[in-house]
């Protein structure tokens, strides 16, 4: 077991690299499924949900190292498993987008429900919908799902509601169809941008990826080149970078960013007093001591994001005023707040929202992340906090922030991991 011990109270300033994007190279990993030849994946994070994909992807037959600290090789067999191993299923969500790829070139795939952080439930119906709309037969039993098609066809599928998950998954098994699939009301995060680049590569034929209309022209094979695709840099990392210069009052630039892709945390930065400085690949994040409350509301993107929401709102503990913060894509968000709470926070959920009455300090406390970015909030709270905070569950914070402890180090904070 490993921990985070905090001393709190430095003022973060200098220079962070952002790693690549936790929730774009999973995906990518999963979409290599479908690649003929081999491929590599560049700027990809050490990170724990990236080594269990690595042995998800063995499990089901790939071919997959290190080329260096960053580099994957990845090189599918011409005769794929289609069932993942359980206990690694259990362990990480984002295992559900092999499913996609497995059921459109091996025609099945067999699934244990997938586990992750619990936020909140997070059904996989419109990603199994989708599936049935292109023509496959799906049943669910036993804690596992079921999905086999001889041919899949492609058809217009309107989602309820924006999944990432569900687009990325109907994009990935609508690619081998026969005809056109049409992707209604599909999620528009950067992710999906980077999947349809990707496929595109392969010699997909998708467009409309940013939008809420996704159009795939099936195609009857993909090349057999190899190819070499560099992920974009995590958002998310960024946008925690950015809160944690805000909330010790810091003066921190970080470098190899999409600015476009934080707009909306930009935004609400700016709201709140900070000073923010953009150019091409950077951002610059100047926050005086106090900044000011302001309302959040999470939406799906190019709204709030929802794995901002916890990191924002350990910044308006200390915010002048009273903030209302209102999360509208995972119900189960709000676990943290009893850490926060154990620190000196004043904050108090009502349903989907909470009410953040700024203090004037935290303090220092033995707390437990729940899940992965109440774990970041918990961090950034305690490099705000007076005292030692002592974070534990720091495996979730593993899945999502590579080498963490030592990137905050060099902008000045006393933070270190310490087994037990």
């Amino acid at each position: 077991m490993e921990q985070l011990h905090i001393v709190g109270g430095h003022r973060l300033s200098g220079k962070v690299k952002i790693s690549g994007a936790k929730n774009a190279v999973l995906k990518l990993m999963a979409a290599s499924l479908l690649v003929e030849n081999e491929c590599i994946i560049r700027n990809v994070p050490l990170i724990k949900d990236v080594l269990t994909m690595i042995e998800v992807l063995r499990g089901l037959g790939v071919e997959i190292s290190w080329e260096d600290d960053a580099v994957l090789r990845i090189k599918p067999k011409k005769e794929l498993y289609f069932s993942a191993p359980d206990e690694l299923v259990r362990e990480m969500r984002a295992s559900v987008q092999v499913m996609g790829p497995l059921l459109t070139k091996v025609g099945k795939v067999k699934l244990f429900q997938p586990g992750g952080c619990v936020i909140g439930q997070r059904p996989i119906d419109l990603h199994l919908k989708g599936f049935q709309a292109l023509g496959a037969e799906v049943i669910e039993e036993h804690g596992y799902v079921y999905a086999q098609a001889p041919k899949l066809k492609g058809v217009d599928i309107h989602l309820d509601f924006p999944s990432v998950g569900a687009t990325e998954n109907i994009m990935a098994a609508a690619i081998l169809a026969e005809g056109t699939t049409v992707i209604k009301n599909a999620a528009k995060e950067p992710e999906i941008i980077e999947e349809q680049n990707f496929y595109n590569r392969l010699g997909a034929r998708i467009r409309g990826a940013g939008t809420d209309t996704i159009r795939i022209e099936g195609v009857s094979s993909l090349r057999k080149t190899p190819i070499d695709y560099t992920v974009i840099p995590d958002r998310i990392e960024v946008g925690t970078y950015m809160l944690a210069a805000a909330i010790t009052g810091g003066d921190v630039t970080l470098v190899d960013v999409i600015p476009e892709h934080v707009e909306a945390l930009t935004a609400k930065l700016k709201e709140a007093g900070a000073q923010i400085i953009i150019e091409e690949d950077t951002i610059r994040v100047i926050a005086r001591p106090k900044l000011s409350a302001i309302d959040v509301m999470v939406l799906p993107y190019p709204g709030f994001p929802t794995d901002i929401q916890p990191q924002m709102t350990a910044v308006m503990t200390l915010a002048d005023g009273t903030s209302l913060v209102t999360e509208n894509v995972f119900g189960g968000r709000f676990r943290y707040v009893d850490e926060l709470v154990r620190m000196g926070a004043n904050i108090r959920v009502e349903g989907r929202s909470a009410v953040v009455k700024g203090v004037n300090r935290l303090t220092g406390a033995a707390v437990i992340a729940p899940d992965l970015r109440a774990g970041a909030a918990l961090v950034l709270s305690g490099l705000a906090a007076e005292g030692k905070t002592i974070i534990e569950g720091v495996q979730h914070i593993n899945r999502g922030y590579e080498k963490i402890e030592e990137k905050l180090t060099e902008l000045g904070a006393e933070i270190a991991r310490v087994k037990e």
